[in-house]
């Protein structure tokens, strides 16, 4: 990026928002939020300063594309390409047109962000050409923003910033629950952490954290949430495997799957590894983690070192049998593939990458998993399955499906369909849960 626009001063407001601009075409491309970054980041030498600001940014038009393309639409009838331009504007107009920008502290001065995001289209020569362009465009919006919010307003992808036809999914499996599901979407997500109760107890390291000036709050047996997010780098004890980064919803696997001392469990799909370290933290267990991506088993790998705990790491397919040693295991814990809908706080991107489609495909796949998977599983042992889906085809239609397939499966008690929250008490994704015990035959 420095390179191609050496004209853009790696501090400024111009760089970062080429920058965000770079990642939200990406995202227009089918690419994930975190790989557009890490592209990004690869062929820039931008401070960490401006990686956070160029993060900052993307996450933030990410919760607003609906707003900003509305407002876009409304403004022009012109295409605007190529894709970064489409970036660059709709990133200026989500800051411009958000609610909570408008109050005495705005993030950014409305126009130094104009001028700002002028300069990030001349700098580059895929832009050079509609610098006029993007002046006219975020000016008309301010000069005209109380009858374009008015207009934009009446649409329900402005409303929410979500696709229509998630929107219409979401209204038409829980009609009641539906805009405080999608409202809890677009909030920014908490710094949750799971305390290892190998190393301290709860109260105790909530002690710590007063004594070192940070405020939180418990919201579940093992998660305490900050009340201001911080660099993992400042937390106290993290480092020495005191805590963990974790949902407080995520974090209720391990209760549910009901480890003891001396089992045989596989987590499979257990990249990043979150729920791995936690089932360790609970009892002593001979654990594969089980993943098809070697990368992501490296992560699992680094945070166990850093819990000071260890399993067994394994590239493999939860679908096929060539990687099983034909051991059957105790407890299968098997969080399977999915549209990811109930953790869209955390990856605002998901909404705008998805398509009507995924969720049969994935569902197909995850039945695929869970009916290979129960066969590695010994007589009276226990399979919990979990998806961060909110779509009943990938969670309750799924868990009924697999009784049906399955006469040993008994389905045990478990919270099924945890929808996504953001108060003072309840404060995590959404997530399914389905226990199922083996009967003995």
């Amino acid at each position: 990026m420095s390179s191609s626009n050496p004209r853009l001063l790696p501090d400024s407001l111009a760089f970062s928002l080429h920058g965000a601009a770079q990642a939200i075409a990406a995202v227009g491309d089918g690419v994930a939020l975190p790989q557009a970054l890490a592209r990004i980041w690869s062929k820039t030498s931008a401070s960490p300063q401006a990686r956070g600001a160029i993060q900052d940014l993307s996450y933030h038009c990410m919760r607003n594309m609906g707003r900003a393309e509305a407002l876009l639409h409304a403004m022009t009838t012109k295409q605007t390409e190529p894709a970064v331009l489409h970036g660059l504007i709709c990133c200026a107009l989500g800051l411009l047109s958000d609610p909570d920008e408008q109050g005495d502290n705005p993030r950014y001065n409305t126009f130094t962000l104009v001028d700002q995001a002028v300069n990030a289209a001349a700098a580059d020569p895929e832009m050079a050409h509609a610098k006029g362009m993007v002046n006219a465009v975020l000016r008309r919006f301010l000069r005209e923003r109380d009858a374009l919010m008015k207009s934009a307003a009446g649409t329900q992808m402005a409303r929410f910033n979500y696709p229509n036809w998630w929107i219409d999914r979401m209204r038409s499996a829980y009609p009641q629950d539906w805009e405080a599901i999608l409202e809890a979407g677009n909030q920014a997500p908490p710094l949750t952490l799971r305390v290892n109760r190998r190393k301290t107890s709860l109260d105790n390291y909530l002690a710590r954290l007063s004594a070192q000036g940070l405020t939180a709050s418990q919201i579940g047996p093992d998660a305490i949430r900050l009340a201001q997010a911080t660099p993992v780098s400042q937390i106290p004890g993290f480092e020495e495997g005191w805590v963990s980064v974790q949902d407080a919803g995520a974090q209720r696997a391990a209760d549910l799957i009901d480890v003891q001392d001396g089992m045989r469990v596989l987590d499979a799909c257990a990249a990043p590894g979150g729920k791995t370290g936690h089932i360790l933290e609970r009892a002593d267990v001979d654990l594969l983690a089980l993943d098809h991506d070697p990368l992501r088993l490296k992560r699992i790998e680094e945070n166990l070192h850093r819990l000071q705990l260890s399993a067994n790491l394994m590239t493999g397919d939860a679908g096929k049998t060539d990687w099983w040693d034909g051991q059957p295991f105790d407890r299968i814990l098997a969080d399977v593939p999915c549209t990811a809908s109930g953790i869209v706080r955390r990856h605002p991107d998901i909404r705008w990458l998805r398509r009507k489609t995924d969720t049969t495909q994935l569902a197909t796949i995850s039945a695929g998993i869970l009916d290979n998977l129960w066969q590695m599983l010994k007589p009276n042992g226990k399979l919990l399955f979990v998806t961060c889906s909110l779509w009943p085809q990938e969670s309750e239609a799924q868990a009924a499906s697999f009784v049906a397939r399955h006469a040993d499966a008994v389905r045990q008690q478990a919270p099924g369909q945890l929808l996504p929250s953001a108060t003072a008490d309840r404060d995590h994704d959404g997530l399914f849960y389905a226990l199922f015990h083996k009967q003995a035959t």
